[in-house]
């Protein structure tokens, strides 16, 4: 069995949604349902014509006019012919603003996500869910959805022709049913489980190219390759074994149905021909109703090979709709922010449930501080950067900002407080200016000027021929890493926050224009609190004060000179970096 993180919607929520969905766009709907009637009602007058026809040619009659009844059912051919045309064009514009909106809600849904749970799962899942299983869905809303509708309200109208025929000829077609009804049964009590075994297993492969895709070069440097082989070959096995799980169940239920469309034809000629012997029925009551019941074969192929699309989309559904049932990670409380004073009180965290990271810390930033955490890698910074931005909440003890717990606070009004970055960027695709006024959408050209001034980037964007107007991001410009990171830091300056994590925030940049860069950002930062987690000592050495964390706690804290002329941790570390710095 895959791995899977995020929650999946059980059934109950999958129907109500699509109730929910569909009955929102009742005249919508209405004119589809009436549409396709009309056509079915049109496709059902030429079987009885024809019935009507053989009776008369057997009987002799010498009124009848064989050219006017052929006429009337290329008239009824015709009408149906466009009464299906605009079916199905009232039932596609009805399935591409349900799957509009579906779009919509599950975007929403992934920006709520807690950070914390985004990290958590990983790339796999989620990026799973946002591309294959939304093309199921489409595919689903698109077609299966109109074509089980069609399918649906042609098959009742041909039924009720069968009856008004003869009610003793609808007698046939109950023999396949029992065939129909225990295959169908059979394969939907298993198909939504194995489709959602097929998809979490994609999730895993796809999570595990990724990485092997994103760590190629660490990979190689380490001799990795067969391992990422064989992770590659185990999850490639277990996608295989989901898909050919489901493979088995179409192989089974695909050739019972098959014998149970042809069931029903033969049955109503063999008993419509014995009760025409008998006198019960006449010729053109027979035909009739064998030529219903052959048209009766399309609707019902058509539902039932649908039901498999459906089975996927409903897996797809179930995915994208348990996104919402992910907990929040923080309940508003009542308390708010008096002041900008950061605590850390007594924090414990833990990745993993009984594996500590950090161990009791205990920390108090000055509104307008300047704070350098440091220490050896792996030892709990960026964890605790994480958690004093908010992103994370303490196992126990707590993180405030002016006495509010932070995991209180809506996310608003927290990055309103606390604003958190890494060496991790993302540009968006769009212009310059789109990726910037993400952060203060209401912006100026001239606010975003100083922005970029700030953080060194304005000389490299007026280069460029479009300057703020230039496309960026997937088929756009390409900016460098650096570069990246240096937009990032512009929005920072753009939404103003209190207080500021900066976690190895300019570690892509040189160290020369990363000394330059840090010194314009703390003019321009002036008066606000800054918490720098950092591997170059100068900016431990800038700042008011140096936090050194190692094991998951705060061995020393002080002012640089402090914690030198101490000949503790941080002198060692200074020693060593100092000389190599030289």
């Amino acid at each position: 069995m895959a791995r899977e993180i995020l929650p999946v919607a059980d059934r109950a929520q999958v129907r109500a949604y699509a109730r929910r969905l569909t009955l929102k766009y009742p005249r919508e709907l209405g004119l589809a349902l009436a549409l396709h009637a009309l056509a079915a009602v049109a496709g059902l007058v030429a079987p009885r014509m024809l019935g009507d026809l053989v009776e008369g040619l057997a009987k002799g009659r010498a009124d009848l006019r064989v050219d006017a009844v052929v006429l009337a059912i290329a008239a009824f051919v015709v009408a149906q012919a466009v009464l299906v045309r605009f079916a199905v064009y009232a039932s596609s514009r009805l399935g591409e603003k349900v799957l509009a909106e579906l779009r919509e809600e599950f975007v929403e849904r992934v920006l709520a996500l807690p950070l914390s749970t985004v990290e958590r799962a990983g790339s796999g899942d989620l990026l799973t869910r946002t591309s294959r299983d939304v093309d199921a869905l489409s595919r689903s809303v698109r077609h299966a959805v109109p074509e089980t509708l069609i399918a649906v309200v042609t098959g009742a109208f041909v039924i009720g022709a069968v009856i008004l025929v003869g009610p003793v000829m609808a007698v046939p077609l109950l023999v396949a049913v029992p065939l129909l009804w225990g295959a169908t049964r059979w394969y939907l009590n298993r198909a939504r489980d194995g489709y959602l075994r097929e998809n979490a297993a994609y999730a895993d492969m796809t999570e595990g190219l990724a990485e092997t895709v994103e760590g190629a070069r660490t990979i190689e440097a380490l001799g990795l390759e067969s391992r990422r082989r064989d992770r590659t070959d185990r999850d490639i096995a277990r996608s295989f074994a989901a898909e050919r799980y489901t493979l088995g169940l179409r192989t089974v239920w695909f050739p019972a149905i098959e014998i149970g469309y042809v069931i029903p034809v033969v049955a109503t000629l063999l008993i419509g021909g014995l009760l025409s012997i008998e006198g019960w029925v006449t010729v053109a009551q027979v035909t009739a109703a064998t030529l219903y019941v052959q048209q009766l074969i399309d609707p019902l192929d058509r539902l039932l090979s649908w039901v498999d699309e459906l089975q996927v989309g409903g897996a797809s559904m179930a995915r994208l709709l348990g996104v919402a049932n992910v907990p929040d990670d923080r309940v508003a409380g009542d308390a708010r922010p008096v002041g900008e004073e950061l605590k850390v009180n007594g924090v414990r965290y833990a990745y993993r449930e009984g594996h500590d990271v950090l161990h009791g810390i205990d920390l108090d930033v000055r509104p307008g501080e300047r704070l350098a955490v440091v220490g050896p890698s792996g030892a709990g910074k960026s964890t605790l950067g994480r958690l004093i931005a908010g992103v994370h909440a303490p196992a126990s003890g707590s993180v405030t900002v002016g006495g509010a717990p932070l995991v209180e606070l809506p996310l608003d009004e927290l990055r309103g407080h606390v604003a958190l970055v890494t060496q991790e960027h993302h540009v968006f695709r769009g212009t310059l200016r789109d990726n910037l006024l993400i952060a203060k959408p209401d912006a100026s050209d001239d606010d975003v000027r100083r922005a970029l001034e700030a953080v060194d980037a304005w000389e490299w964007v007026a280069a460029l021929d479009d300057k703020l107007d230039t496309a960026v991001g997937s088929g756009g410009t390409a900016v460098s890493p650096a570069q990246a990171q240096q937009l990032a830091l512009a929005r920072l300056v753009l939404a103003d926050p209190h207080t500021l994590v900066l976690d190895e925030a300019t570690s892509l940049i040189d160290p020369r224009a990363a000394r330059h860069l840090e010194r314009s950002l703390a003019a321009v930062l002036a008066g606000r609190t800054v918490i720098a987690i950092a591997h170059r000592l100068y900016t431990a050495h800038d700042a008011d004060r140096v936090a050194v964390v190692e094991d998951g706690r705060i061995s020393e804290l002080g002012s640089h000179d402090e914690l030198v002329a101490a000949g503790g941790a941080y002198a060692a570390l200074w020693d060593s970096w100092h000389g190599t710095a030289r």
